[in-house]
């Protein structure tokens, strides 16, 4: 097995405007953003290792609490709740978030505890639904990181765009994972289809 790269000898230290703007709380220009925030990746710890889930709702879904905290909902998903669970063994996140049509993120790291507390709930109800539970990040560091992955993959050009004929379709997917049988993939394709339209908040 070959030794670990140095990588301080292949990296150039990053510049003192970089160093600068990574900063301990939330400035005017991070909550502009989280305003207008409509997805975010969440990274979370435990013993057996790290999850990574997505996160979205509609602007401003994650709530600026104060300068050093923040909030999102817990909406139905697939009800693994990995990332409440890493959270009782492990505090330690990650938040990322994508702008669609814009090449930048922003990213906070901190700490994270669940709540049931009703007061925060009801801040981030939705369409008349309050969640079950939601999840309050004590803010460590927060950076916007430069957008070259996003130019790269063209996320937001029309010719980086996915064709569907590429690929399983999600009910091909779940039919060979669970052993299904193709008679039921046009059927589970029209159920997820209306699900992640339809079935966001119950």
């Amino acid at each position: 097995m070959s030794a670990a790269p140095d990588l301080d000898a292949l990296y150039a230290p990053p510049s003192d405007m970089i160093v600068k703007a990574m900063r301990r709380q939330l400035e005017d220009v991070h909550m502009a953003y989280l305003k207008a925030a409509t997805f975010f990746s969440f990274a979370t710890a435990s013993s057996d290792g790290l999850d990574v889930s997505p996160r979205g709702g509609p602007p401003g879904f994650v709530r600026v609490l104060d300068q050093r905290t923040v909030a999102f909902a817990d909406w139905p998903g697939n009800n693994r709740i990995e990332s409440l669970r890493n959270l009782q063994q492990d505090a330690r996140v990650g938040m990322l978030f994508l702008f669609p049509g814009f090449d930048v993120f922003l990213r906070i790291n901190g700490h994270a505890r669940a709540t049931t507390m009703a007061p925060v709930l009801a801040e981030l109800a939705e369409n008349g639904r309050v969640p079950k539970a939601a999840t309050v990040v004590d803010i460590n560091e927060v950076l916007f990181h430069c957008g070259k992955a996003a130019s790269r993959a063209k996320l937001w050009d029309e010719a980086g765009r996915l064709d569907p004929a590429q690929v399983p379709s999600v009910g091909r997917v779940i039919a060979t994972l669970a052993a299904l049988g193709d008679e039921n993939v046009q059927q589970l394709d029209a159920h997820y289809s209306h699900a992640v339209r339809h079935d966001l908040y119950g």
